[in-house]
Formats: C-alpha cells, sequence, structure tokens
C-alpha cells in the first residue's frame, strides 16, 4: 500500500459512497487506475467492506459494548478470523495493556447480544474476557 492508496482509503472512510471520478481527481489519477486500485486493496484485504454513517441517534440503537479479550499462546491470527465472521462484530483493536484484542460489539435487542457474547466465549483461545455495556455515546 502506497501514499495515493491510503489517500483513497480516507476519502471512502469519509464517504464511501464517493464517486470513482472523484477521487481519482483527489489523487490525480485516470478514473480506471483508481478503480483498479480499489480492486486491488478489496482483493488483498486492505479494504474489507464498505459501510454506512446513520444520523445521530439512529447508531445508538440497540445494545453496544467494549470486550477486551484475552488470547492464549500465539492464537491472535485465529482469534482475529473468527470474531471477524461475527456479524455482531463491528471493530476490533489491538492493546498494549491487559486486553490482547477489544471488540466492539452492536446487536439490536438484548437476546442477539446474549448470542454475540456465547459465540465470542466460545472461540478457542480466549482465555478471558470483559464486557462492557456502552450507555451513551458523546460524538466529538
Amino acid at each position: 500500500m502506497d501514499d495515493t492508496d491510503r489517500i483513497l482509503i480516507a476519502h471512502l472512510r469519509a464517504n464511501a459512497r464517493t464517486p470513482v471520478t472523484a477521487l481519482a481527481k483527489a489523487v490525480n489519477l485516470s478514473r480506471g487506475a483508481v478503480q483498479s486500485r480499489i480492486d486491488k486493496m478489496v482483493a488483498r484485504g486492505d479494504i474489507l467492506g464498505f459501510t454506512l454513517r446513520t444520523r445521530a441517534g439512529e447508531a445508538d440503537a440497540g445494545v453496544r459494548a467494549i470486550m477486551g479479550i484475552a488470547i492464549e499462546g500465539e492464537n491472535a491470527a485465529a482469534v482475529f478470523k473468527a470474531l471477524r465472521a461475527l456479524p455482531a462484530v463491528e471493530a476490533l483493536h489491538t492493546t498494549n495493556g491487559r486486553w490482547d484484542i477489544v471488540a466492539e460489539i452492536h446487536t439490536d435487542g438484548l437476546g442477539p447480544f446474549s448470542d454475540a457474547l456465547d459465540a465470542i466465549r466460545r472461540i478457542k483461545a480466549i482465555s478471558a474476557s470483559e464486557t462492557s455495556l456502552l450507555l451513551r455515546t458523546e460524538r466529538l
């Protein structure tokens, strides 16, 4: 990944629906070259998907939580792969503190939230976890 790819990703993070022609203008490349770069980043796994943002309050609906996860041994890659497969897991962060991974979890209600926690706890190589519900979010 080079600086041009990073610029494209920054634009797509701000608005995943930015037309390729607008992205091409932003990085001074042809539309075809930009589309090729995006396709390659998707194929390599640099871009895992495209998403949307909702109005304030809409994103807060349901149950949101942060889960600290401890991993046994050298199993981080396998745990990341298993967590990525769970629809309730929105983001994963590696950390340098008590937890090896911090997962952001979002579900539509408590039942699906309980199911998500059960699915995470069944992942082999997770030795411990601690979950905190997010009660209110202040966007900056």
